[in-house]
């Protein structure tokens, strides 16, 4: 890789890092080129994408950058998933590396902010944009009468308990 290639790949690398809502860090040694498609299969589903990189070339793109602080998790043999929606990538991620013990998380970025192993997997099991959209459309949808029932209900148990109050005096 000569110097143009280099230089090419940092702004491509700026590029990732400044679009991205959030970028997965992971180790992927002992993986085969197929369990590596299979990957970047599931994550091209969600949307999202993955890209093995040279630890120097993230450094240098990241350096100066408010996402400085992600340089520290590139060394070995690593990969990056990243996608636009901030939940897709990590999910994707953590959900094959429990599948594929070769396949580490070792943290990433969720827009400025360093998250470690923990915080990936955190961020893997809340419900990604479309699943809030399709429950919100949901709700919308709901016939009138179900909404009418949900907030008549605690009317009606104040009723029930003034009744029960009544009817305890009365006995």
């Amino acid at each position: 890789m000569d110097r143009a290639q280099k230089a090419e790949a940092v702004e491509s690398l700026k590029g990732v890092f400044a679009g991205a809502g959030v970028v997965v860090v992971g180790h992927y040694a002992g993986l085969t080129v197929a369990d590596m498609t299979v990957l970047r299969t599931r994550l091209r589903k969600e949307g999202a994408s993955l890209k093995v990189v040279k630890n120097r070339l993230v450094k240098l793109a990241v350096d100066g950058t408010p996402k400085a602080s992600v340089g520290d998790l590139f060394t070995g043999p690593t990969a990056i998933a990243y996608s636009e929606d901030p939940i897709a990538a990590a999910k994707v991620a953590v959900a094959y590396a429990k599948e594929k013990e070769q396949f580490v998380v070792l943290g990433g970025l969720f827009g400025d902010q360093l998250l470690n192993k923990d915080g990936v997997q955190a961020l893997a099991t809340l419900p990604s944009l479309d699943e809030l959209r399709g429950k919100i459309v949901g709700l919308l949808q709901a016939p009138a009468t179900k909404v009418a029932g949900v907030l008549a209900a605690p009317a009606g148990q104040v009723a029930r308990v003034l009744n029960a109050y009544a009817t305890k005096d009365a006995a």
